[in-house]
């Protein structure tokens, strides 16, 4: 505290809200990714989310324009890597909530699109990570047609007791010097008609039976012999991001593209879950703060009553709670990545509550910021609706909401106790 007397006019706070200045390098990084986010990812997320599926995933889409340019940008999983761990969290919050609060389709194509090399170099694999660099568009092949939710969940902490796996979608056998692939991968692989490249997560042959518990996460080169693609996914939200499915007919890839065999596989769950719920939480951040930055700017410029509503006392109560919201999702955020990067051991159940929190906060906000918008937000004419149907597809990407918050509750079990 301080003797200083107090204003009636508030602080300004910077973009990031109630942020400590940043470093020179931070203040550089986040420059240029704002510059971004408006300059391209907004006008081109806007224009993609009216265009069919098919249209979105064309070799002439504008896709590929914002693709380009943030390859450009050299933010990929060998900058982000390059940062000492515990600079490392800051900068991937930084970045992925800057995305998504460009667009967040586009956010999380890209963040798909690095799990690929992200596995490969915290396994250590450096020979593959120089196979497939950043620039190489990459997915994430682990969700199947009958096992959504239950290939996040390969120790079956929450499998009901009188439940039957049944058989698996997709598996791998390991023949001498090659992994044999087969099945198939469901719709929502995220970049799964367009990647180059995929971490594909599935059961192993065993030659007796199919064990999903015991898989084989393998790189897979999506040109590759009898890999083949389903028709783009036509869906309410986060249009911009390519989704479909992949299937494989005797794929056969070099046994050095398997990174983690039956002994590693629930570990290798783990890792790239933890990840990508911290990636969710940093990029619904991002949109949450962008629903309200325009619910901000619209109050001011809106007027009902004589007066700009802003002056309304149920509108400004509303954005003080959503700027709340906004704050609390990305000072969760930012400590739970901060934490799983500088850890000797990952807290699955910590990401999930980055992820929980700032999709929640995300659909909250661009709820209420529709709320204050009022008719107009119910138009194409303004933002506010797509924000609205992107933030409802992330309660159930990367693990519906549900099911994350049981399985992490279990997690707060302690097996001593009990």
């Amino acid at each position: 505290m301080n003797d200083r007397n107090p204003s009636p006019v508030a602080a300004k706070l910077g973009p990031l809200g109630a942020e400590p200045p940043l470093s020179e390098t931070a203040a550089m990084i986040l420059e240029s990714l704002q510059r971004y986010a408006v300059e391209v990812m907004r006008p081109i997320g806007t224009r993609l989310d009216r265009m069919t599926p098919e249209e979105v995933a064309a070799a002439d889409s504008p896709y590929w324009e914002a693709r380009r340019k943030f390859v450009e940008l050299g933010f990929g999983v060998e900058a982000l890597l390059g940062f000492e761990p515990e600079e490392r969290g800051k900068m991937m919050c930084l970045l992925f909530e800057t995305l998504g609060w460009g667009d967040s389709g586009l956010a999380i194509s890209f963040g798909a699109a690095m799990l690929p090399q992200y596995m490969c170099a915290v396994l250590g694999r450096d020979d593959l990570l120089k196979l497939y660099p950043d620039a190489v568009l990459g997915c994430w092949g682990i969700t199947e047609p009958d096992h959504g939710s239950d290939s996040l969940d390969p120790n079956r902490m929450i499998f009901h007791p009188q439940g039957q796996y049944g058989r698996p979608n997709c598996w791998a056998r390991i023949d001498g010097d090659e992994v044999v692939i087969n099945g198939q991968k469901s719709a929502w692989v995220s970049n799964g008609t367009i990647a180059d490249v995929c971490v594909l997560y599935c059961a192993t042959d065993t030659g007796t039976s199919l064990d999903p518990q015991r898989g084989c996460v393998v790189i897979v080169p999506m040109d590759a012999k009898g890999v083949s693609r389903g028709k783009p996914l036509d869906k309410l939200g986060q249009r911009a991001l390519n989704q479909g499915e992949v299937y494989f007919d005797n794929v056969r890839v070099p046994r050095n593209h398997l990174l983690a065999g039956p002994e590693e596989f629930q570990a290798a769950v783990k890792i790239i879950h933890t990840a990508a719920n911290g990636l969710m939480g940093a990029t619904f951040t991002g949109v949450a703060r962008a629903a309200y930055e325009l619910a901000l700017d619209y109050a001011h410029e809106r007027k009902q009553g004589g007066v700009p509503i802003i002056r309304h006392q149920a509108v400004a109560q509303r954005l003080f709670h959503m700027f709340r919201k906004v704050e609390a999702s990305r000072a969760l955020t930012n400590r739970v990545v901060h934490y799983n990067f500088i850890s000797p051991e990952l807290s699955l159940h910590a990401a999930m509550t980055a992820k929980v929190t700032a999709t929640q906060t995300s659909f909250e906000v661009a709820s209420d910021a529709l709320q204050i918008f009022g008719g107009n937000g119910l138009t194409r004419e303004y933002p506010v609706e797509k924000l609205l149907r992107d933030a409802r597809a992330s309660l159930i990407e990367d693990g519906c909401n549900e099911i994350l918050s049981i399985k992490g509750g279990y997690y707060l079990a302690d097996p001593d106790r009990l």
